[in-house]
């Protein structure tokens, strides 16, 4: 496999057949669906990375595009956002009228708030079925601040330009975390909820091993991303993924607990604790009492 990565924005423009950027650290681009053959596409053989944040406004219509081994969900009307690093791979995608993407080097935000805010946003680090979908008004909300950004970025650069650009994408940032949390709550209505499926994983999971089922294996067994995950459950219940294994593996060992005379090591290694002592200290973290002294009182 052919990989491919761009330590420039010159580069990366030259090698997609865009215009140069007016910024060495910073571009804002439109490609139109006239301008090539298959926008946005590479040899199934090329992997792509970068040292550039993306946010990127598609009409995609049909077409894919993967991170690593996982595809994303496009559709009309998506956001999508890559961070420094990922490694991307497109197949024959087509867009309806105009893309858009900002382009941000990491040297471009270096020294700047917004840098920490990037590596905060759970967004970057999506996967699969994870896009932005947009209702017409928030993609027209979003609209506008592109065009802000794109007519700042086209005047000529002077001691406010940089400030006024960031400021405006980290804008984009917060109505983009406002939308995932409408679209996590949409997606809770209309199919069942993340908890259920969390559930019913981590039930599969822990039934076929001696181990704690990680985050890690229940968001792959769901084919999303861990962040992805923890970041709709919390939505959906105040609670992360981490805190609903914890809460589940509690729930287990009450029942062990009082229905069984076994010690509490014994039931802490058989639901797949190493250590007994660290089983000790969550349960009475969580519960508020001691493994024995909850058996004592409730035996």
């Amino acid at each position: 496999m052919n990989k491919v990565h761009f330590s420039s924005i010159a580069e990366h423009n030259e090698a997609l057949g865009l215009r140069p950027p007016e910024q060495p650290l910073f571009d804002i681009v439109q490609i139109s669906s006239d301008d090539v053959d298959e926008d946005l596409s590479c040899n199934s053989d090329t992997v792509l990375s970068n040292d550039f944040y993306t946010i990127s406004m598609k009409n995609i219509v049909s077409g894919e595009i993967h991170y690593g081994r996982t595809k994303y969900d496009c559709s009309n009307g998506t956001m999508l956002f890559t961070a420094p690093g990922q490694e991307l791979r497109s197949f024959g995608v087509k867009i309806k009228s105009t893309a858009r993407s900002i382009i941000i080097h990491e040297d471009f935000v270096r020294g700047h708030a917004l840098k920490e805010k990037l590596k905060k946003y759970s967004f970057f680090n999506y996967s699969i079925h994870e896009a932005l979908h947009l209702s017409p008004k928030e993609r027209k909300q979003l609209q506008s601040l592109f065009d802000s950004i794109e007519l700042e970025y086209h005047n000529n650069f002077d001691a406010f330009t940089k400030e006024l650009i960031l400021s405006q994408i980290d804008t984009i940032l917060k109505y983009s975390d406002r939308f995932y949390h409408r679209q996590f709550l949409l997606r809770k209505e209309s199919d069942a909820s993340m908890l259920s499926k969390f559930e019913a994983v981590f039930e599969r999971l822990n039934t076929a091993s001696s181990s704690i089922p990680s985050v890690e294996e229940i968001s792959a067994a769901l084919h999303v991303s861990s962040r992805y995950l923890s970041d709709a459950l919390k939505s959906e219940t105040g609670k992360t993924a981490k805190e609903w294994v914890h809460l589940k593996l509690i729930d287990l060992s009450k029942d062990l607990l009082l229905s069984s005379d076994d010690s509490v090591a014994s039931i802490a290694y058989s639901i797949g604790f190493e250590y007994p002592q660290y089983f000790a200290r969550l349960f009475k973290k969580k519960v508020g009492l001691t493994p024995t002294e909850y058996r004592q009182k409730f035996h």
